[in-house]
């Protein structure tokens, strides 16, 4: 076999070779993807069920439950929206606006009481001195709370604590629970996530943060996990994040 023959053929190998795992990582890639919208499904889909069965019967039901049930669905929407592009890494802001928080922390809690409940865990909602807004898209800021809240829900036990607060042209939402806290910092676990492995939540909730301006950092806490989501006070034009 001449050298010329024996090089053709080692370059043909080493391009079926090449094919084959960029064909891997576009499967991994849409694994991947299926997995964070099934994540991000299960989530909004439990809450509206749930939130709808406490509500059956009642001649005037809520008006903060109907709107908190509306936003689950409207963020099970979102889950999909990311399903039709995998390749995606960062979230697509839909619409930016200013966002009360205080009013959407109490839609986020709203949505989740029901699943708090038959988890048998405490779940309640504060905010401290004046109101405060930010810019951004609300569905994708519940997005980023909720997750916190459901991280707690599942790894907490006994409470969990939504508590909001502006502070220095800084808005943060602290969510506190009495579990056994993090594996690891936010970061670490992030890019686990984003790898496959746990935390997809807390990625997914990080992932929004950045988006907005913002981040998701731990906490020091005496006992469980204290989570927090820090973005720029809606103060100004220059704070509002591109689409």
């Amino acid at each position: 076999m001449s050298p010329l023959i024996g090089l053709t053929g080692w370059l043909a190998a080493a391009a079926s070779v090449l094919v084959a795992v960029a064909a891997q990582r576009r499967l991994r890639s849409r694994m991947e993807a299926v997995a964070r919208a099934c994540h991000e499904l299960r989530g909004p889909l439990t809450a509206a069920r749930l939130g709808l069965s406490s509500v059956a019967g009642q001649v005037r039901p809520s008006p903060v439950r109907l709107r908190a049930v509306d936003a689950e669905l409207v963020r099970a929407a979102v889950a999909l929206d990311d399903l039709s592009d995998p390749r995606r890494r960062t979230p697509r802001l839909a619409g930016i606006d200013r966002v009360d928080v205080p009013e959407l922390l109490e839609d986020c809690v709203e949505a989740w009481r029901a699943v708090a409940h038959a988890r048998g865990v405490g779940l309640s909602a504060r905010w401290v001195g004046e109101r405060a807004q930010v810019w951004g898209d609300r569905p994708r800021l519940a997005q980023a709370v909720e997750n916190l809240i459901c991280n707690g829900l599942e790894h907490g036990g006994g409470a969990v604590e939504v508590r909001g607060l502006a502070r220095d042209g800084r808005v943060r939402v602290v969510v506190a629970d009495q579990g056994p806290g993090l594996a690891a910092p936010v970061a670490r676990l992030a890019r686990s996530a984003r790898r496959g492995g746990r935390g997809r939540g807390l990625a997914i909730a990080a992932a929004v943060a950045e988006a907005h301006g913002g981040a998701v950092t731990s906490a020091p806490a005496p006992r469980g996990a204290r989570l927090v989501l820090d973005l720029p006070a809606a103060s100004d034009a220059a704070h509002r994040p591109a689409r």
